[in-house]
């Protein structure tokens, strides 16, 4: 299917001249990239309300049951789309044997994933901790930090360096974190260290993905599935152990209308997000991907702030924020340009 081409993860063949062009410049972005970008913003925004509104608004206890309910949603869209060959997993043909197989992919491809599937686990999990304990616009001005996270670690695992314009554009977004942040006065050093540990999951991860889309030859879906194949079992036995699973099923809003509709479109959105992460990497790069963060953080700061509240409004946040912006912009404008 032609569609399938599209979402085909780079093949190794490809890689070396990737690298070499990586570490001179930051390649134009396409039409495909663009698109993914955007659609990346977008879902992104309307997650992370949802998310704090069960969280926060609803109480919901257990932050890695949310995670679990939204691997269990993935796993079974993904396993209906495969039985009835909607989708493939791999880059080329099904391999032999695979057909018949319930976990659709091979033993191998699984322990290749298995690094990169628990650098997800633990970046899901800390992630809904991270969501919990503070105040939307503070997230999202922490969160930024993560840009610095992602450049290094794309230079460590593939040595790709960036242009003085693009390390400029982002050294204007932290800066812009650093003043947001400094007049948060419901300041919670273990929510800023568990965001920061989130930063440094999600950089590995972006770092990650089209490495091992490359060496595994799964793509964007198969990548997908192996994370659920491989965090699930995990997760729910930790769960289980803990005492989480009851704990929810003792919750007084779980079979709360409003609660449930939220919970579905967590679960929905994730999925979709778990999918262009992958796709907006591959496509454009792990800088990108984390730069589009800072772009749609914005809006997320803004509908946080009337929505929830908890960040005082004055010159400082919106200095902050304008930073923030205008360093994701040019950015963008660098990646656009090719520079």
């Amino acid at each position: 299917m032609e569609s399938e081409k599209n979402l085909r993860l780079p093949l190794s063949d490809d890689h070396k001249q990737q690298s070499e062009e990586g570490q001179r410049k930051v390649s134009t972005m396409t039409r495909k990239g663009v698109f993914a970008a955007l659609s990346y913003m977008a879902s992104s925004v309307v997650l992370v309300l949802f998310n704090k509104a069960a969280l926060s608004s609803y109480k919901f206890p257990r932050a890695n049951v949310m995670t679990l309910a939204q691997m269990a949603f993935a796993f079974v869209i993904l396993y209906v789309l495969k039985s009835f060959k909607i989708i493939s997993f791999t880059t080329g043909e099904l391999e032999r044997g695979s057909k018949n197989s319930a976990m659709f992919v091979s033993f191998r491809k699984l322990v290749l994933t298995l690094p990169l599937a628990l650098t997800y686990l633990l970046f899901m999990v800390v992630t809904m901790e991270a969501v919990r304990g503070i105040n939307i616009p503070m997230y999202t001005t922490l969160r930024r930090t993560v840009v610095a996270f992602t450049m290094v670690m794309e230079y460590f695992l593939s040595g790709q360096s960036h242009s003085r314009f693009v390390v400029g554009s982002v050294g204007i977004i932290i800066a812009g974190a650093f003043v947001a942040g400094a007049r948060d006065l419901s300041f919670d050093a273990y929510a800023y260290f568990v965001v920061f540990i989130e930063n440094m999951c999600k950089a590995v991860y972006l770092a990650s993905v089209s490495r091992v889309g490359r060496s595994s030859g799964l793509n964007i879906f198969g990548i997908v599935w192996c994370n659920v194949v491989i965090c699930g079992p995990i997760l729910f036995l930790w769960s289980l152990n803990r005492g989480d699973i009851q704990a929810t099923l003792n919750f007084s809003y779980l079979f709360y209308p409003g609660f449930q509709v939220v919970m579905l479109l967590s679960c929905a959105f994730t999925f979709f997000i778990n999918y262009i992460v992958v796709l907006n990497t591959t496509v454009n790069s792990a800088l990108t991907q984390a730069i589009c963060g800072n772009l749609k953080d914005v809006l997320t700061s803004g509908l946080g702030w009337l929505l929830f509240g908890g960040l005082p409004y004055d010159l400082f946040n919106i200095l902050g924020q304008i930073l923030g912006f205008v360093g994701s912009c040019l950015y963008a404008y660098c990646k656009l340009q090719g520079i």
